[in-house]
């Protein structure tokens, strides 16, 4: 009988951490397709880049990239659980990239931004969006209750909050916030020769 018991428990546990498995390689084969999606959208996009007309919920709006981690994502607007499953997600009454105002992006601890714990003060950041790659300088990180929403306030320079939820490998739902603050510092035109 406690053999019995002991192989159900191994079983419910393997179950259970297959659920978990199944998870992740669905996130990860959704940021690929998203991925493979921004690729064949920059192909063909025109060499001089026209005015862009504010996105819908889940258009890939941008690519984020932090080059010293060697990490970058295909950006959708909205940050619901759909959009969020294919990669970080643009709060969508914030800023557009590069824009004047406070551009958000959410994204998930334990897939896409688990790298943000080794985002450094100083650390750069960029968004390639129509045409233009925006340059982002990291100026704050910190830990706050999921009511401190001053992070989402709009401000008067152009700035890119990234959040996700803390401590990055807490199981279940997360009780904090991770905020990483920057500014924008250059852009450039991305244009074709």
């Amino acid at each position: 009988m406690v053999r019995l018991f002991s192989s159900l428990l191994i079983l419910c546990g393997l179950f259970i951490a297959g659920l978990g498995l199944r998870s992740v390689w669905e996130t990860r084969e959704a940021e690929k397709h998203a991925q493979e999606e921004w690729d064949r959208q920059i192909a063909a996009r025109p060499a001089a880049p026209s005015e862009v007309p504010r996105p819908v919920r889940g258009d890939m709006i941008a690519k984020l990239s932090i080059d010293r981690l060697k990490s970058e994502w295909v950006v959708l607007e909205g940050a619901d659980k759909i959009e969020l499953k294919r990669g970080p997600g643009h709060l969508i009454d914030t800023a557009l990239p590069g824009t004047r105002g406070n551009c958000v992006i959410a994204g998930h601890r334990d897939t896409q931004f688990r790298v943000l714990r080794n985002v450094e003060i100083g650390e750069e950041i960029s968004l390639e969006t129509a045409g233009r790659t925006f340059v982002y300088r990291v100026t704050d990180r910190q830990v706050v209750a999921p009511t401190d929403t001053r992070s989402l306030d709009p401000t008067d320079k152009p700035t890119l909050t990234l959040v996700t939820c803390y401590p990055f490998y807490y199981v279940g739902p997360a009780p904090k916030r991770f905020v990483i603050r920057a500014e924008l510092v250059s852009q450039s035109d991305g244009s074709r020769a």
